[in-house]
């Protein structure tokens, strides 16, 4: 058509739900588009699958404007084409771009799941009784413990517990697991040091031709006693 122009359509990608994580390099900006929450759950081995947390298997310079980063720029910035590798290495080196506000959201709700998870795990070594997450969270601010977004609440509340534990903020230890063991009493005599060396409290034991023991055992021993009573009795 005389006179008339011709427009390249650009494409966007809709920002729906998406989280994007950017990366300088080479002076230049890369970024790629994730779903929410999926990003710290690949960094520690959470999330394996990589389309679970790609919404586009693709590498930007900008997400908004849906700008592409071409193959040369891949080579001359990260010594590579392959965009595998530099997706991973965006994602586990980047940062994750989130406002203020969601950033302080996300990081409340992370120290309520620390909380949450070691109020779980432990008790007042006294009383035997367990801890509220509301306690657990007071403790925590005693202790000025700072929430690493990067990190599962799993591993980040055996870190709350030892620093309690070495600061002394209050009375705190692991609950304990109750076990049955039960062998032949030929067995038991031979590896009954090693056994008694895992256990915590005994509850009741039996020295029979078949030989039981009750006991409480720190729930960081159970596999070794397992391992120990699998190696050691046969069948």
């Amino acid at each position: 058509m005389a006179g008339g122009k011709i427009f390249q359509p650009v494409t966007k990608i809709r920002l729906t739900n998406v989280s994007i994580v950017r990366l300088r390099k080479g002076g230049k900006r890369f970024e790629v588009a994730c779903y929410k929450n999926k990003v710290t759950e690949w960094r520690t081995g959470v999330e394996k699958d990589i389309d679970e947390v790609l919404q586009i298997h693709q590498v930007y310079m900008n997400v908004s404007k849906g700008q592409v980063a071409k193959t040369e720029e891949l080579r001359k910035c990260f010594n590579t084409e392959n965009v595998d590798e530099v997706i991973n290495e965006i994602l586990m080196k980047g940062e994750q771009q989130v406002s203020d506000k969601e950033r302080l959201h996300n990081l409340d709700n992370m120290l309520r799941d620390i909380a949450t998870v070691v109020a779980e795990k432990c008790v007042n070594p006294g009383t035997q009784q367990p801890y509220t997450v509301t306690m657990i969270e007071k403790a925590m601010a005693d202790i000025h413990y700072s929430v690493n977004p990067n990190r599962s609440a799993k591993q980040q509340a055996l870190d709350v517990i030892k620093m309690i534990q070495e600061q002394g903020t209050m009375p705190i230890a692991r609950a304990q697991m109750r076990i049955r063991v039960t062998m032949p009493g030929k067995d038991a005599k031979r590896i009954r040091d090693k056994l008694n060396a895992l256990v915590g409290t005994v509850e009741d034991e039996d020295k029979g031709e078949e030989y039981e023991l009750v006991c409480l055992i720190d729930p960081g021993q159970y596999r070794a006693i397992t391992e120990l009573i699998g190696s050691e009795v046969r069948g």
